[in-house]
């Protein structure tokens, strides 16, 4: 920096941040500065309206450099690059492989294989699966809803038979029996049983040094509504059990470690996604370095990222792309090794062509176009981002310390603590969707007034909660589920009622002050549009009585009076009055004179604060929508 300009900035004096707020304090006029500023996340830990240099002091790990322990700036030393996975569901062996030789030639450098039925995969199978795909130059992955540990034989023996070069090799096997016993509720064949496996598994890897047959598979909290902090504790937690039982049982704590990789959910809260990948490669290194490998290589936390299913929707679905977007991009930024951009439909049927070059795409963008993959760590240096990183490690330690304190994860999940803990977050959540805290576009805000689904019997499947409890559970089972199905089921039964039925028209009678009127007009719209309901704005009435006659005409199942609040004392009992019952009225709004319009009869008054679940459940049992 020239001399000019180090003069330039010596006419500026350095500012405090007691000064700094002070400024704000004075421009709230009055308002109260925490109330008003101070974001009170779902983490345990408040974010304020702006960060300064001086709140980094107290972080020790600003001087590591990417690639060095612990491995916060990430891993790489170079770049910031990672596969791009596109996930096939296998159903026949020689449609797959061609499914993947066509993804490779569009950009894709990671498959992931998903076995979503029962099936013992040979080394033949593999032989026909693979055929024509060089292992050396894509990384090669498998998920299974059983029979894992044969897929993961079966793949480390087709590798040593061929003539690739095994230390070329990048490939994971999904085995993740301390998840599945959340998911099942129970040990098939009992602990001992998986962790012999495991070291089977670990055994038949040594000549493939970059293959992982552990998996911690994160996701699951967090698609079943357990928070940023959840996710990573237990994620942590499980990865401390793997370690634990087997170095106990003679594994070296290397090799433990290398062969695990951590499959985790990628939500919509952008920068503290970001901090979340930061913040468990940290932690995760600490923890390794603890148990003393030989190396800290091995301290390294390999992450795969997946776009989250708990915020996605089948109704709107096209938001999901947004959605997915915003992910992708947390999941970039905060240094994964692996992606996998969800379709955009997942949720509902089987990707399609389209959607599955959609989810490839949107990858290829933040590669190609945006350059995400060039920069080491392009979070570093921001204030906001390094906070939560510290914010974020610092709680995520307090409740994995908890989980340890009793007994560890497997101790923590047959007490209940953990799916304790997820239920009480996700029923948080979703409160907060209920009341419009947490908005999911398409579902409680802002519906698409003219989408309908028209083949809502097909959905059902959608609507339930991933249950794959097992008879003999011998525990709580987590149970994955996404934030919108409260309000789509109310959809579906509209759609559902409608196909043999007039669907429910919601009138808007404007009248009085034309901009009071305006705004609870679009603000019970949308309401009641989010039910599937049929809405009919209109630009005000010359009287109460033209807009119940125009009501009346229309065939409305629902009147809704839409004024200011002084008006309605007088506006609101005549328009009762004169509907005489012929249709649910609903006053939109909370004057001062609710009291007064209870006692007139006036039972139903919609505003922000309502509970949007609740109400609309109400409205589908006055209309009978089942």
């Amino acid at each position: 920096m020239t001399e000019k300009y180090i003069k330039l900035f010596n006419e500026f004096p350095p500012v405090s941040s007691e000064a700094w707020k002070e400024k704000v304090v004075a421009d709230l006029k009055g308002a109260d500065f925490d109330r008003k500023l101070v974001w009170r996340t779902n983490e345990g830990f408040s974010v304020q309206p702006y960060y300064r240099q001086e709140d980094l002091a107290k972080l020790d790990y600003l001087d590591s450099l990417p690639g060095e322990f612990p491995y916060v700036r990430g891993t790489k030393t170079n770049n910031n690059d990672w596969y791009v996975r596109q996930n096939i569901i296998v159903k026949d062996l020689e449609e797959s492989n061609k499914k993947a030789l066509e993804v490779l030639m569009k950009g894709v450098t990671s498959l992931g294989f998903v076995f979503n039925e029962c099936t013992e995969v040979t080394v033949d199978d593999l032989a026909v699966l693979l055929k024509g795909i060089c292992l050396e130059s894509v990384e090669v992955n498998f998920e299974a809803k059983c029979c894992t540990c044969k897929i993961a034989e079966a793949f480390a023996e087709y590798v040593l038979a061929g003539k690739w070069d095994a230390k070329n090799i990048v490939a994971s096997v999904a085995y993740d029996p301390f998840g599945n016993y959340l998911l099942y509720g129970r040990f098939k064949k009992g602990v001992d049983h998986v962790l012999a496996q495991a070291q089977n598994l670990i055994a038949k890897s040594a000549e493939l040094p970059k293959y992982r047959v552990l998996a911690v598979n994160g996701k699951n909290f967090g698609n079943a509504g357990a928070s940023v902090v959840q996710e990573l504790a237990f994620s942590l937690a499980q990865g401390v059990e793997y370690l634990s039982t087997l170095t106990e049982k003679g594994v070296a704590v290397e090799d433990v470690a290398k062969n695990i990789k951590f499959n985790l959910s990628v939500s919509a809260n952008y920068f503290m996604e970001i901090a979340k990948l930061r913040a468990g490669r940290l932690l995760w290194a600490q923890i390794v370095k603890a148990y003393e490998p030989k190396c800290e290589c091995g301290c390294k936390m390999r992450v795969h990222a997946e776009t989250g299913s708990w915020n996605k929707t089948f109704y709107d679905p096209y938001v999901n792309m947004l959605r997915t977007q915003t992910e992708a991009m947390s999941a970039a930024l905060g240094g994964a090794d692996s992606i996998t951009v969800l379709p955009f439909n997942a949720i509902f049927e089987d990707p399609t062509t389209f959607s599955d070059r959609i989810a490839r795409n949107q990858q290829l963008l933040l590669k190609e176009e945006s350059h995400f993959d060039k920069i080491v760590d392009p979070g570093a240096g921001s204030y906001y981002i390094e906070e939560l990183t510290a914010s974020i490690a610092d709680e995520v330690w307090k409740l994995f310390l908890e989980i340890q304190d009793k007994g560890g994860f497997l101790a923590a999940a047959k007490d209940g603590f953990i799916q304790t803990k997820v239920k009480e977050m996700s029923a948080k959540r979703d409160l907060n969707v209920a009341i419009r805290r947490e908005n999911l576009l398409g579902i409680n805000q802002f519906p698409n007034f003219t989408e309908r689904l028209e083949k809502a019997e097909l959905v059902d499947d959608a609507l339930a909660p991933t249950d794959l409890t097992a008879e003999d559970a011998e525990i709580e089972t987590l149970k994955p589920y996404r934030g919108a199905m409260a309000f789509e089921k109310l959809r579906v039964a509209t759609d559902k009622y409608s196909k043999e039925n007039k669907r429910p028209l919601a009138f808007m009678l404007t009248v009085g002050n034309i901009n009071f009127a305006k705004a609870r007009s679009q603000f019970a719209c949308n309401f009641f549009a989010v039910a599937g309901y049929d809405v009919k704005d209109n630009n005000g009435f010359a009287s109460v009585a033209d807009g119940v006659a125009a009501a009346k005409e229309a065939g409305a199942d629902i009147i809704v009076i839409c004024s200011s609040d002084d008006e309605y004392a007088e506006a609101a009992p005549a328009a009762f009055d004169l509907i005489k019952g012929e249709a649910i009225f609903v006053v939109a709004g909370a004057p001062a004179c609710t009291d007064d319009l209870k006692a007139k009869g006036i039972e139903n008054f919609i505003h922000v604060k309502s509970n949007l679940l609740e109400e609309l459940t109400a409205y589908n049992a006055k209309l009978g929508i089942k």
